[in-house]
């Protein structure tokens, strides 16, 4: 495992655990086989559900919550009634904990300029050890910068071989914020039916689906996979003892389409 250095000096390591659409027991068994493999960032959101099952698993882990990284975000809902520090003590008490290690804002919902005030607030309480954005693009981070002194750490965004997100990518990287890949496999048909990945697979002796990881980190990127089975997180897990050529970078970008798996970040409605 592999870790990045946030620009207030708190690591994070370079691959998580996403848990979207993992609930219940399903949730807690990902989570724990997960930390069993060697994970040690485990990503949530108050959206999700699972937050409960997250902190039972942690707890349960045996490994001491210093070493578990744990990200969990503020919903739109909650953004736009102006409820960034309640929302967080709920997320607390449901994560069963005394702070998390990164605080988002899910989406950029009405009212997240304010939002983003009350959270560098919790920061400096303590409650957060770093605070970020998810699925902000250029003009949101812009406009942060004009409402606050303290710029987000992370941007936690889609980012996949057919659909890079570059602009968002060079964005973070002008204002020194870590980018972090949702979504880093795309659609598990296009990674499978892709002749580029496949063949780069078998050049590296590889997975495609490790082809497509190291891509999004030799782009500097962190990422957050998600799967509820054990042999695909320890699959995911082996992209830190090879390197692509920049040739074969080139031919990974090339997959790009433009087409999103998620909401305009721009024109959602929720």
């Amino acid at each position: 495992m592999e870790w990045t250095q946030l620009e207030n000096g708190v690591k994070m390591p370079l691959l998580g655990l996403g848990t979207w659409r993992l609930v219940g027991s399903g949730a807690e068994d990902a989570v724990r086989q997960a930390i069993g493999l060697g994970y040690r960032h485990i990503d949530t959101a108050a959206m999700y559900g699972n937050e409960e099952a997250v902190g039972r698993a942690v707890r349960q882990s045996g490994v001491p919550r210093e070493e578990i990284f744990v990200t969990t975000k503020l919903w739109t809902e909650d953004v736009r009634r102006g409820r960034a520090r309640e929302a967080l003590m709920e997320s607390l008490s449901r994560l069963g904990m005394d702070y998390v290690d990164l605080y988002l804002i899910h989406w950029p919902a009405e009212g997240y300029q304010k939002a983003w005030q009350v959270m560098t607030d919790l920061y400096h309480e303590g409650w957060c050890r770093a605070i970020g954005v998810a699925n902000f693009e250029e003009d949101h981070l812009a406009s942060l910068c004009g409402v606050s002194d303290m710029k987000p750490l992370v941007d936690q965004f889609e980012s996949h071989p057919t659909f890079g997100n570059g602009a968002v990518l060079a964005a973070c990287a002008a204002r020194h914020i870590q980018p972090v890949a949702y979504s880093p496999l795309g659609r598990g048909e296009d990674l499978a039916g892709s002749d580029t990945l496949r063949r780069l697979a078998k050049k590296y002796g590889r997975t495609p689906a490790q082809i497509a990881l190291r891509w999004a980190l030799q782009r500097g990127m962190a990422v957050i996979p998600k799967t509820a089975r054990a042999s695909r997180m320890e699959e995911n897990s082996q992209i830190f003892d090879f390197k692509l050529r920049r040739k074969d970078m080139e031919a990974v970008s090339a997959m790009e389409t433009g087409h999103r798996l998620s909401a305009d970040p721009h024109h959602f409605t929720f």
